[in-house]
Parts: structure tokens; C-alpha cells; sequence
């Protein structure tokens, strides 16, 4: 499997502190990559470097074969990448009107039948007039994530995308991700605290103690055959730091 993204001898510092040294990590093209670990430990740092809003002080990024640097990152790359939050910031719209705002913005101003399809598969074709303010938390993370399945991303960044969410929801969104990297291979990164879903939809799994990569391996490996200790203790449920 090539690599999407490449990455040597990174560190990104905020006031003084290391958030992440990470010496060698791939992103395989059409993989979908868990990282994993307790809060602090640089997890959604490295999706902010993924996605383009930051670039790291030391060491290098690359994407597609060209190195990310401090100029401007083209727009055409940046669109290539888009990201869930764990917090959807929805547009004070209806559904289908923030569904289709990334494809106006590429001058998309047609789209209906990819809107449809991504409403039907997200569960919200009923929905489709209701304005976004009247949403539950777990109806607008499924916007959010439509919102970014219909551009049809080359990366789709997760960050913590099903958190406090219901059992039905959490369903919805775990099939709409897998879907869409087995039917278009969109190279997935998910930041999860919850090792079940990693398990259930990675291909491999990272574990990230201290900003450094503690552990990297295919995901039957990574839970059941774990080369470090660290990375059985954080199987098991215990604290690692």
C-alpha cells in the first residue's frame, strides 16, 4: 500500500511544550487509521497537521509526494482533506442546505442526486427542511458527516466523531465511514478514545502516549499480540501515561 501522507522526525512545540515527537509515521492510501490514547497526548494535534491548519516546527510532512511547509498550502491539496469534529459547527440553516455547502463552494451549485444519496445513507432524508438549531446532538454529527462525504474527499479526518453519542447514531456514522472506504478506498484517520470502534473499523491502530508513537501495528496485532506492555495496559482498560 503507497503512502499518502509521510512523515519523518516531526515536533510540534505550543509555549515551550512538546505536544508531538513522532519519528516515522505513513498514512497508507485507502486505510482507515485508528490513533488512540488518554487526552494530552497529541491526538488531535496530529489531525490539525494532517488537515493543513498547522505545519510542524521540526521534521516534515509530506502529502502525495510534496512536502506541506509553512507557505501557503494550495487550495486545490486543501480540498483534497476534510474533517468531522467531535463538536459540529452547523451552518444556521436546514440540513440540506448545510450538506450542499461544500459542494457550492467548488461551484457544485447542482449535486442533488450525491445530496440524496448521502441523506438517504445518513438517515436524514426526513430531515432535510429542519433547521439545524432543532437537531439532537447525534442528527447533527451525522450532518456534519455528510456534509463532508459529498465532496467526496480523498482524506477524511475524524476527530472523536461519535462521543457521547447513542448506540443508533454511533451505528449510522460506523457503517456511513466504512462504506465510504470500502466503495471510493477515502484514506480515513480516526481519533478515538473508544478502543471498540477502532477495533471494529481499523485497519491498523496507533497508540500515542506523550506525543510519541508508543505503538503501530495492523489492528488483530495491536489487541491481540500488543510488543509493547504499554499498549496491553491501554487494551486492558488501565491508566497509561
Amino acid at each position: 500500500m503507497d503512502a499518502l501522507y509521510k512523515i519523518h522526525n516531526l515536533r510540534k512545540v505550543y509555549e515551550g511544550r512538546t505536544i508531538l515527537d513522532i519519528e516515522q509515521l505513513d498514512v497508507h492510501e485507502g486505510e482507515i487509521l485508528a490513533v488512540v490514547g488518554p487526552s494530552g497526548a497529541g491526538k488531535s494535534t496530529l489531525l490539525r497537521l494532517l488537515n493543513f491548519l498547522e505545519v510542524p516546527d521540526e521534521g516534515t510532512i509530506h502529502f502525495q509526494g510534496k512536502p506541506v511547509t509553512r507557505n501557503a498550502v494550495p487550495l486545490e491539496t486543501r480540498r483534497k482533506v476534510t474533517t468531522v469534529f467531535q463538536h459540529p459547527a452547523l451552518l444556521s440553516t436546514n440540513v440540506i442546505n448545510n450538506i450542499a455547502y461544500g459542494l457550492h463552494l467548488r461551484g457544485n451549485r447542482d449535486g442533488k442526486a450525491e445530496i440524496t444519496e448521502v441523506m438517504a445513507r445518513m438517515g436524514l432524508t426526513e430531515l432535510a427542511h429542519a433547521k439545524a438549531r432543532t437537531l439532537s446532538g447525534g442528527e447533527a454529527q451525522r450532518v456534519a458527516l455528510a456534509r463532508a462525504l459529498v465532496i467526496s474527499p480523498t482524506v477524511l479526518l475524524l476527530d472523536e466523531p461519535t462521543a457521547n453519542l447513542d448506540p443508533y447514531n454511533i451505528g449510522l456514522i460506523e457503517r456511513a465511514v466504512r462504506e465510504m472506504n470500502e466503495k471510493r478506498e477515502t484514506t480515513t484517520v480516526l481519533v478515538t478514545h473508544n478502543i471498540f470502534q477502532a477495533k471494529r473499523l481499523a485497519h491498523r491502530v496507533i497508540l500515542l502516549l506523550g506525543g510519541k508513537i508508543v505503538e503501530a501495528a495492523e489492528t488483530h496485532a495491536f489487541f491481540e499480540a500488543p510488543r509493547d506492555p504499554r499498549t496491553a495496559a491501554f487494551v486492558n482498560g488501565e491508566m497509561v501515561y
